[in-house]
């Protein structure tokens, strides 16, 4: 059962990192906010929005494909 426990630990913190890692700073997101509220509203958090603004890159506000092209690097 401790064995258990560690694994769903692990596996719990993995993936925080890797949300972190996909969040975006104010500055950020105040430039992808529009573009969000028009294409990706209602998208959960987790790297979800950042996928969904690329599908709509060619749609997007200049500002926010800095952010998506800053991401990718």
């Amino acid at each position: 059962m401790l064995k258990l426990g560690f694994a769903v630990a692990a596996i719990v913190l993995g993936c925080s990192t890797i949300a972190l890692a996909q969040t975006l700073t104010a500055e950020e997101q105040a430039a992808c906010k529009a573009d969000f509220q028009k294409y990706c509203k209602g998208t959960v958090p987790g790297g979800r929005i950042i996928a969904c603004l690329n599908k709509q890159y060619a749609e997007l506000a200049d500002a926010c494909k800095k952010v998506l092209d800053a991401q990718k690097k």
